[in-house]
C-alpha cells in the first residue's frame, strides 16, 4: 500500500515538470502584431482634397521702366494765357528732348516766367531765377546741367522750339528755351532745334505782343503753371472731347 502511494506521487511530480514552456522560450517568441503597430499612415500624412496646394513665393524681381518713346509724346504747357502743346524731334536732338522732358516731369518749369519777348521774333522762358529772383538776374539761370550742341537741319520756322545758350559757347544750353513766332532762318545751325508747337501759337502770339520794357522784359510776365508730358494718342483723344 505504501509502495503504491509512493509510485503515485512520483508520477504526479513528473507530469508537473514537463507540461509548459520555459520562461526563456516564451519570451523568445515574436509578439503578436497589434493594431497600434500597423503601417497605416496617420491622418496628417494623408493628402486631403480640401487642403490648399503648396505655393512657391517667387523671388523679388526688378521691373525696368521701358524707354520713353519721345516721338509719340507731347508736352502740354499751361500758361496764364492758355495752353501750348509741343511735339519733339528726338532723332534730330535726342539729348535736348530728353533734358526738356525730364525737367518738365520734375516740375522744374512750374512757376517760371517768359522773361524775354520780342515781337516778330520769339518768346523766351525756362529760367528758374524768374520764380523768385530779382529781375536783374532773369536770363542768367539754369538747371545746373549743360548740353552739347545738337545743331541739325530743321529750320527755325514759326512755331519751332529751340534751346537758348550763352553767346560764344554752343555747349552751354541748360534749361532756357525759346519759341519762334516768325520764320528766323538766320538762327539755323547756331541753336539746337528740338521741338515745335502743335497747337497754341495764338497763346505764344499773346505772350510776345504783351507790353515790355528794358531788355525786352514784359511788364507783366506770363507764368508757366506746369508742363505735363502725355502720350500723343491720349492728348488727341482728350482734345476731341473738349
Amino acid at each position: 500500500m505504501k509502495l503504491a502511494v509512493r509510485l503515485l506521487l512520483v508520477m504526479l511530480i513528473l507530469l508537473g515538470c514537463t507540461g509548459g514552456e520555459t520562461p526563456e522560450t516564451a519570451q523568445s517568441e515574436p509578439a503578436a502584431r497589434g493594431d497600434s503597430e500597423t503601417t497605416t499612415p496617420v491622418a496628417d500624412e494623408i493628402p486631403s482634397a480640401d487642403a490648399p496646394e503648396e505655393t512657391t513665393i517667387p523671388e523679388e524681381t526688378t521691373i525696368e521702366e521701358e524707354p520713353m518713346d519721345y516721338e509719340n509724346i507731347v508736352a502740354e504747357m499751361e500758361t496764364d494765357k492758355g495752353t501750348i502743346v509741343i511735339g519733339f524731334f528726338p532723332n534730330a536732338a535726342p539729348n535736348h528732348v530728353a533734358n526738356f522732358v525730364d525737367l518738365s516731369k520734375e516740375g522744374f518749369y512750374t512757376g517760371t516766367k517768359f522773361h524775354r519777348v520780342i515781337p516778330g521774333f520769339m518768346v523766351q522762358g525756362g529760367d528758374p531765377n524768374t520764380k523768385s529772383g530779382p529781375p536783374s538776374t532773369w536770363g542768367t539761370g539754369g538747371s545746373g546741367r549743360h548740353l552739347d550742341a545738337e545743331f541739325n537741319d530743321i529750320s527755325h520756322r514759326r512755331g519751332i522750339l529751340s534751346m537758348a545758350r550763352s553767346p560764344g559757347d554752343p555747349d552751354s544750353a541748360s534749361s532756357q528755351f525759346f519759341i519762334v513766332v516768325k520764320d528766323s532762318g538766320f538762327l539755323d545751325k547756331e541753336y539746337s532745334v528740338f521741338g515745335e508747337v502743335l497747337s497754341g501759337m495764338d497763346v505764344a502770339d499773346a505772350i510776345v505782343n504783351a507790353p515790355r520794357g528794358a531788355q525786352d522784359r514784359p511788364n507783366e510776365p506770363v507764368s508757366i503753371s506746369g508742363i505735363t508730358i502725355r502720350d500723343a494718342t491720349d492728348h488727341e483723344k482728350s482734345a476731341k472731347t473738349h
